[in-house]
């Protein structure tokens, strides 16, 4: 098998490396025969959107055409990605770091981190590997149309308790293909699952190809050995692009450069390759502020809004839901749709930032986890975990039309106007003393309007009647945590000999019941009744005991984030989001 990886990227590096003409040679050509290529040329200030590049060879068979950038292109990438003045620290971490698996085996589903910085780019790619491998290992083996509607379908993994396991069975041929439906999704969202721009380097020859001994990782990694990126001239002379107008062109494209993207330069390829398929001109059009850079100074952490490209297919630099009127005709962009892979962060737990529901909801149990600095991948093999029962429904539902209203971004706010809305679509009636009191300060809160729906009878559209149960809400599930980075550990057996891996930490984590103070008392009441003093006083301690027994890291707060009040415990070193 590996032999075989190693000739087709040899013939799909020979392929690559065959002449482009220029745009003039090719228009003094377009008369001669009928088999010339179609060339369009697209300039940065034309009305139409940047796919890939200006000069565009179409190959209707295959769907795959070939391309080069123009220096033009070249410099607005360079200085869209890293700005002016970007260090040679920075420059080096997204030019050290390839997407490649950890040869680790509790640890081998994993994306390994080197470098800081592109942990952005390998998080959002690891989550959706995760999403093929746990959920629908089978289309890994078949390329789906381009609208990619089955890869929203759900199939549970066997053996839910099991997942290391799992993991540790992979071969990596499984693995590979996991990776390369992973990118082709990511690249067709980008494209509004119409197109998927694949870039690569040109930087072997035939010659070289032959001579050199040893695997394809290995010559590659030889050539590209005084090979640096500091500026979009740097780029423009070996970037070389694909434009795939058909998945099956995408995967099998990306099969032949896998080589390339598991090179020191595969993270930051992977970048480029996400924003061509976007257009250069839409990335922008999405940002709040499109003169910033997209890899954050001083330390290269990559933006939000790289982030939300790879897994909204939209640049926007906010997680909130919709858009926020700031007046005068100016707003500030968020998520405007469903996503396939979620987002939490550290931030929202600091009353930075409000995550919307289509960030925290996601269609699969996973989500890209961000603090300060770093990116990391929270998952369960278990979507029954995102079930809502009735109270959690009406709540969602309510939340949902009350975030509409909220022009704050998600500060949990919303105008007198604003409030009689919510309050009207949601079928809640409340009396014009309750209202008057919820909007006296001239907006109405959303934590003093829920403990207004708590005391409210069903029939009024309140949710007092849900939590009569008193366990109304109680969860208990496992969460997965993994972070790329690779750490020092000692090995098994050995002390003294310390091997490089990333973290994988199992969680248990126990939500508890959505307790009102009357629901409590009755509860207790109607369990133990005269035997109070006893049998419940010694359940109320064993609930006690178990708070105190929970353990606490940042990821808890983010965990908190989805599943307020959450309890979490794990075995070994607490859960590292840095």
């Amino acid at each position: 098998m590996a032999d075989q990886e190693e000739e087709d990227f040899k013939l799909a590096l020979r392929l690559s490396m065959q002449h482009h003409d220029s745009p003039e040679t090719e228009r003094s050509n377009s008369g001669a025969g009928n088999e010339a290529a179609e060339v369009k040329f697209r300039g940065l200030e034309d009305e139409g959107e940047i796919k890939g590049a200006s000069l565009e060879k179409i190959d209707g068979a295959s769907g795959i055409s070939g391309t080069e950038l123009s220096l033009t292109e070249a410099n607005q990438l360079f200085l869209m990605i890293f700005g002016d003045g970007v260090s040679p620290n920075v420059l080096a971490q997204w030019t050290n770091q390839g997407i490649r698996f950890s040869e680790d085996p509790e640890t081998s589903m994993g994306l390994v981190q080197h470098e800081g910085g592109p942990c952005g780019v390998l998080a959002a790619i690891q989550a959706f590997v995760l999403k093929y491998l746990l959920f629908a290992p089978e289309e890994s083996d078949n390329v789906v149309p381009n609208n990619l509607s089955n890869s929203g379908t759900r199939k549970e993994p066997e053996n839910k308790c099991l997942v290391t396991d799992i993991f540790q069975s992979l071969s990596e041929e499984e693995k590979s293909r996991s990776l390369v439906r992973s990118m082709s999704e990511i690249l067709f969202l980008c494209g509004r699952n119409e197109t998927a721009v694949i870039a690569s380097v040109n930087i072997l020859d035939c010659d070289l190809l032959e001579s050199e001994k040893g695997s394809v990782d290995e010559v590659i990694a030889k050539a590209l050995e005084s090979f640096s990126v500091e500026s979009g001239s740097d780029l423009q002379k070996v970037l070389r692009v694909s434009t795939c107008t058909s998945l099956s062109s995408a995967v099998q494209n990306l099969e032949n450069m896998l080589p390339i993207f598991r090179s020191r330069m595969g993270a930051l390829l992977f970048l480029i390759s996400a924003l061509l398929s976007r257009g250069l001109k839409t990335v922008q059009e999405d940002r709040d502020d499109p003169s910033q850079p997209l890899v954050t100074a001083p330390f290269g952490h990559a933006s939000q809004e790289i982030v939300n490209l790879l897994l909204s297919g939209s640049a926007v630099a906010n997680v909130f839901d919709g858009n926020m009127d700031l007046g005068g005709g100016m707003f500030l962009k968020g998520i405007s749709t469903n996503v396939k892979i979620g987002f939490l962060t550290l931030l929202e737990s600091l009353n930075y930032c409000k995550v919307g529901q289509y960030l925290k909801n996601p269609c699969f149990p996973i989500w890209v986890v961000g603090s300060e600095s770093h990116y990391t991948v929270l998952f369960s093999p278990d979507s029954k975990i995102q079930e809502q029962n009735e109270l959690e429904e009406r709540e969602a539902h309510i939340r949902r039309a009350f975030d509409a209203k909220d022009e704050s971004g998600g500060g949990g706010f919303v105008s007198v106007e604003g409030f009689n809305q919510v309050i009207e679509e949601t079928g809640i009636k409340l009396t014009r003393e309750k209202t008057e009191r919820l909007c006296g300060t001239g907006f109405a809160v959303w934590s003093e309007f829920w403990k207004v729906l708590l005391d409210l009878d069903n029939s009024l559209g309140g949710v007092k009647d849900y939590g009569s149960s008193g366990l109304m809400g109680e969860k208990v599930f496992d969460l997965y945590h993994f972070n790329g980075i690779a750490k020092s550990i000692g090995s098994s057996g050995n002390e003294n000999s310390l091997i490089q891996r990333p973290r994988l930490t199992r969680l248990r984590v126990s939500v508890p019941p959505k307790w009102t103070s009357e629901e409590f008392s009755a509860d207790v009441a109607d369990r133990y009744g005269p035997h109070l003093d006893q049998s419940g006083s010694d359940n109320c301690t064993s609930r006690v005991s178990e708070a105190r027994l929970a353990q606490h890291a940042p990821l808890v707060d983010c965990v908190r984030t989805m599943w307020s009040d959450a309890l979490c415990n794990w075995e070994g070193d607490a859960p590292s989001i840095v």
